[in-house]
């Protein structure tokens, strides 16, 4: 019992996206139509908000399954109390950030994108199909991009997954 934060259903719920959480009453509506629950049985909605609800912070926030969510809305859609699981996710997937916690998956985009400016690399024959369309090349400076990473720390937050 020690390990629960009972203000942590404040904290989400004060996030942009976690305003509803309190709303659940553990219908399951949110459950049944998730398609990540159907190909990965530790997700599940229902008990990720029970989870919040009691205060159950390090565990949640630790967890690979809050970067689960593919943000179908397909819970949003069904849930009687208007509860928003998708934007719940997204609260608690940044809270996660400020304390330190990242997916290997979004430390390694991280790492792209501050070495070469995006997600994929453009080669040249790609910059020449966006010339022969009328289109710009890609740009070759993208300091803003590092100032950006630098300033929200989530270079740092990357390299630190990284190293662990």
């Amino acid at each position: 019992m020690s390990k629960l934060d009972p203000k942590f259903k404040y904290e989400v719920a004060a996030q942009p996206g976690g305003e509803n959480i309190m709303r659940c009453f553990q219908c399951g509506a949110c459950s049944t139509c998730c398609p990540v629950r159907e190909v990965a049985d530790k997700y599940n909605p229902r008990k990720i908000i029970r989870m919040i609800l009691l205060g159950m912070r390090n565990k949640v926030l630790s967890s690979d399954f809050i970067w689960l969510c593919s943000i179908c809305h397909n819970c949003v859609e069904r849930c009687p109390q208007d509860v928003r699981f998708a934007e719940i996710m997204d609260a608690v997937r940044n809270i996660a950030m400020r304390e330190g916690y990242i997916h290997p998956a979004y430390a390694s985009r991280v790492e792209a994108i501050h070495n070469q400016g995006v997600l994929y690399q453009i080669t040249d024959r790609e910059n020449q199909r966006r010339h022969d369309l009328g289109l710009p090349p890609r740009a070759t400076e993208y300091d803003d991009v590092t100032q950006i990473l630098d300033l929200t720390g989530l270079l740092e937050l990357a390299k630190k997954d990284k190293e662990e």
